[in-house]
């Protein structure tokens, strides 16, 4: 990495608030996206060649074949997001790259939207916007767009770290019991204080929940998590929202199931082939749509620009960034 008397030259690939911006170019040679289209596979390439840091987001796909084209010079990926499913992690060790991403910031945000989509779907709100908006509505009736009370619900949450902990204090607000499946379980204060239930089984505790939140990483083991064998154990009256990951859901068997009315609705904010949306999902009226707006707060975005600054000003510095990734983490 270049020393401090030689700014170090970073390649953002997206439009960032204009906040950051401004900060990355007084502390950085900084090559900034003005127009905010994504970079194809070949600029990429042409992204790597020439920065110190790479700043992407979890629209670059920074697979092995991006990383074969490095040169000597990029030393660190200072990722703009939380999840780092969109780069070859092992790759980037094997060349000596470091990765950094931005946890922590997008915990609450997550969380609200996770919340709004459990009301959304459970109320049907987008269905009632939508029947206002068409002209049609004749004023209220004591059987029109009835939804369910989460009140007195069962929630179960798929992943239950920092965004799945919030999720369920603020589950607990509007009277849900909180029911969990992790990969370890979590220490028993926090079960204490969340008066939170684990289940090591994730098939019994499917087909037990009157709702469903996935708040786990991408990896290798939590693809397609639910499966169209899971989405089967799920009762008629439940609901399954994502505001994780799309390719945790196998995105198809969703898609018949909410036809079939085998289970009752989904709050989607990802999808597993984005922007790309299933185009049955769009026919149906039983699922919310959203644009992966989940961490959209303009604070937030404003304090994943400040981490990634601190991550590449540490590594310039010559010490181990604070929010530095490991392949075992994810």
């Amino acid at each position: 990495m270049p020393n401090s008397a030689k700014k170090p030259t970073i390649v953002v690939t997206r439009k960032l608030p204009d906040a950051v911006e401004t900060r990355m170019m007084e502390l950085f040679d900084a090559r900034l996206n003005l127009d905010d289209r994504p970079m194809t596979p070949a600029e990429l390439i042409e992204a790597v060649k020439v920065a110190d840091v790479l700043v992407p987001t979890v629209t670059d796909r920074v697979d092995a074949r991006i990383l074969a084209q490095a040169g000597p010079q990029l030393r660190l990926i200072a990722s703009f997001g939380t999840g780092v499913d969109h780069i070859d992690l092992a790759t980037a060790r094997q060349k000596g790259i470091t990765v950094t991403n931005t946890p922590g910031v997008l915990t609450e945000d997550t969380a609200d939207m996770t919340m709004a989509l459990v009301l959304a779907v459970s109320r049907r709100l987008t269905e009632g916007e939508r029947l206002v908006r068409s002209g049609t509505w004749e004023g209220w009736g004591p059987t029109l767009m009835l939804g369910h009370r989460i009140g007195g619900k069962r929630l179960g949450i798929i992943g239950m770290g920092r965004i799945g902990q919030a999720v369920a204090k603020r589950a607990r607000g509007f009277g849900l019991s909180i029911h969990y499946h992790n990969r370890r379980r979590v220490h028993p204060d926090i079960e204490a204080e969340l008066e939170a239930t684990y289940w090591e089984s994730l098939d019994q505790m499917l087909a037990r929940m009157d709702v469903i939140s996935i708040n786990c990483p991408h990896t290798p083991a939590t693809y397609h998590l639910l499966s169209a064998r899971r989405l089967k154990l799920l009762r008629p009256t439940s609901i399954v929202v994502n505001t994780s990951r799309g390719e945790v859901i196998d995105e198809n068997a969703l898609a018949r199931a909410l036809a079939g009315r085998e289970i009752a609705g989904a709050g989607l904010d990802v999808f597993e082939h984005e922007p790309a949306i299933n185009p049955k999902l769009l026919e149906l009226d039983n699922v919310v749509l959203m644009p992966h707006m989940g961490s959209a707060t303009i604070e937030g975005r404003i304090d994943m620009g400040e981490k990634v600054i601190i991550n590449i000003k540490t590594f310039i510095d010559g010490h181990t960034p604070p929010d530095r990734v490991l392949e075992q983490m994810f």
